[in-house]
């Protein structure tokens, strides 16, 4: 019997010990890296700048609770509902545990004093108490998935109200280069930063309530010494082998490079397949996968050798000398003949007392453990804080017209004349209806090249302009300052507001839905209703550039489909041609809007819009489209231009 027992005592611990010695060497890397990060933190800020740091300080505290009033918003509302649900769950398994603990080490004890009498009561008590423990745990998840859900669904929405306003989603990935994965953060980071908070706060909550109900109860049992006793061993040696296990982060990184080689190498291949295939290329290809495998399975040997030296180790100090430490901090007051608590006790109370002091030590182990490991989620939830709140920073910036990006040097050209200071929105926007004219205005992209130094022509209603120059000489730059989406760096603009300038590119965006959401998008039904316009006035948009057969094609109005596939991409373009009848802005920007459709339904098209009063800025290179135009403005890609009247004496550009 005494056998057993000290077996099962030595299954205990070592089972314990792998657990928290985990934990301890995170806490012991925390305490190192105090010493010894600091540097590498300074040097990395050296080489990257100005960096958000993911750290545990003031600064992430501060950060935390910004954004935890975006989750919480009120004091009553339904996250805080949660909140305490959780709270109340947490405390009542934790007495659930202890409860559990002391009625199995009396059963265990019935069975081995041949009581069936207790045996039988206890186990039923134990059946009695299952359906409460069990509904216990499922309001705990319950509580802790719609915490995380509730969370989530306010911290995105908060995010995407500011990321969707005007243009600040275009300004992010165009103007601003502070944050170059945008789709990231406000999906995964989102999820992984509501989940890490609503962890950490379950993950230190019942731990802490854990410590101090288990030590209370261990300290009456076996002395306080016997609890602090192994606190001290776990520390002691989870520092030790932190030491030794230093390579295994920098290991570790190597590996995920090596495999992140591997599979981009992999997909190349499929991505490139049919260049590849025509360049009979296979062969080049696989040495290239061959060279990239063998460095990873090189790395990997190195890493399995590594770990079988450090599996020596760990099992001499994690497995048997913390079994020596469990059998002498649990044997001590049992083999201690003058400890008053075990004197009269039979050998049944002994047991019992001793499976139970073990078990809650176990469970006191963990509970240290869950800590510790706390703090490595502490840290880890201190990279996302840093992640979202550099994300609401930018975009407060950006709805508050300000960007930071790289811009280019000015001192390149100092033959030329000087240069004017490059200042994001110093320029000046008027609207007024009928009527684009660019006042002195420098056209410059936003990292600082001046394309143009002084633009200055006037167009009103009615008058279409044919812009020509070879590519990068700032065509498309001159339409993106015009729909606002750079800001302007000096003069005065005047132009009409967003609504009555329209923009059809040439590759046309069909958005998910319906046919008739193909026509009228951006608006909505209850859009289209409100403007009054009926479906066969759609249908004649339709017909007015040749598409109406597609009505009747692909089933009707409300038929959902796959646009970006179903339609060709002449109809593509003419279906843009029609979206542009449906809005009839006062002006439109046509950058390529017909390479794909012929010139006799592209003259129909031009025609139809001087018809209706929709004045056209045209990018193209056919020559059959200069005599639907008045004015042209030719660029010649070296800060020169030309804005003339087209007559019959003028040059036409193009093909």
């Amino acid at each position: 019997m005494k056998s057993q027992t000290f077996c099962f005592v030595s299954s205990v611990w070592r089972s314990t010990q792998r657990s928290v010695l985990i934990t301890s060497k995170i806490l012991c890397f925390f305490l190192y890296s105090k010493r010894s990060g600091k540097q590498a933190l300074q040097n990395n800020e050296q080489k990257e700048g100005k960096k958000e740091r993911a750290v545990v300080d003031r600064v992430f505290i501060a950060r935390i609770c910004r954004i935890l009033k975006i989750m919480v918003p009120r004091t009553l509302c339904k996250e805080t509902g949660y909140l305490l649900l959780i709270a109340v769950m947490l405390v009542v398994r934790t007495y659930c545990d202890i409860w559990m603990i002391q009625n199995g080490t009396v059963i265990e004890s019935a069975i081995i004093g041949r009581s069936r009498k207790d045996f039988k009561k206890y186990l039923f008590n134990f059946i009695a108490a299952m359906p409460a423990i069990s509904l216990v745990n499922s309001f705990l998840k319950y509580g802790l998935n719609e915490l995380k859900l509730c969370f989530r669904v306010r911290l995105t929405r908060y995010l995407y109200e500011e990321y969707l306003k005007s243009y600040t989603y275009y300004k992010m990935g165009n103007l601003d280069n502070r944050i170059a994965n945008p789709d990231q953060l406000l999906t995964q980071d989102v999820e992984k930063f509501c989940n890490s908070v609503v962890d950490l706060y379950s993950n230190l909550s019942k731990p802490f309530l854990d410590i101090v109900l288990y030590i209370f109860k261990l300290t009456s049992a076996i002395g306080a010494q016997g609890p602090a006793s192994m606190m001290a061993y776990l520390i002691i040696s989870g520092f030790f082998l932190t030491r030794l296990r230093r390579p295994i982060g920098k290991m570790t990184v190597i590996e995920q490079k090596y495999e992140g080689e591997y599979r981009y190498v992999n997909s190349r291949l499929i991505t490139n397949s049919e260049e590849i295939a025509f360049y009979n290329g296979n062969l080049r290809e696989k040495q290239t996968i061959h060279k990239t495998f063998r460095k990873l399975v090189e790395h990997l040997h190195n890493f399995i050798l590594f770990r079988f030296s450090m599996g020596f180790i760990d099992t001499i100090i994690a497995k048997y000398l913390a079994t020596v430490v469990g059998y002498l901090v649990v044997s001590r007051p049992f083999l201690n003949l003058a400890d008053p608590r075990h004197q009269n006790s039979t050998h049944a109370e002994l047991l019992e007392d001793y499976y139970q002091s073990g078990r809650m030590l176990l469970r006191m182990s963990q509970a240290l453990g869950r800590i510790v490991l706390a703090g490595r989620e502490m840290t880890r939830l201190a990279g996302f804080t840093a992640r979202i709140t550099e994300l609401m920073q930018v975009l407060k910036d950006l709805n508050g017209g300000k960007y930071q990006r790289t811009m280019v040097s000015q001192e390149k050209d100092t033959d030329k004349k000087p240069a004017l200071p490059l200042i994001p929105g110093s320029g000046e926007i008027i609207n007024t209806d009928n009527l684009i004219k660019f006042d002195h205005v420098p056209l410059v992209t936003p990292n600082g090249d001046v394309l143009i130094q002084d633009l200055n022509f006037e167009v009103r209603s009615g008058a279409n302009v044919l812009i020509c120059g070879p590519n990068g000489c700032g065509k498309s730059s001159l339409f993106r300052v015009l729909g606002e989406l750079w800001p302007l760096f000096g003069g005065r603009l005047t132009k009409p507001v967003r609504g009555k300038l329209f923009y059809v590119p040439q590759r046309p965006y069909m958005t998910l839905g319906t046919l008739r959401d193909q026509v009228i998008y951006p608006d909505t039904l209850e859009d289209q209703r409100k403007k009054g316009i009926s479906d066969q006035v759609l249908k004649e948009y339709l017909d007015n550039v040749q598409l109406g057969h597609i009505l009747e094609r692909e089933g009707g109005w409300d038929i959902v489909q796959d646009w970006m596939d179903v339609l060709s991409g002449g109809e593509k373009q003419r279906m843009a041609m029609a979206r542009l009848f449906y809005h009839k802005p006062q002006f439109a920007i046509l950058d390529e809007c017909t390479s794909a459709v012929s010139v006799d339904v592209e003259g129909y098209i031009y025609s139809h819009c001087r018809k209706v009063g929709i004045t056209l800025f045209t990018v193209s290179h056919r020559k059959s489209l200069w005599k639907h135009h008045d004015f042209y403005l030719h660029m010649d890609g070296r800060g020169n231009y030309e804005f003339k009247k087209i007559t019959e004496d003028t040059v036409e550009f193009g093909s």
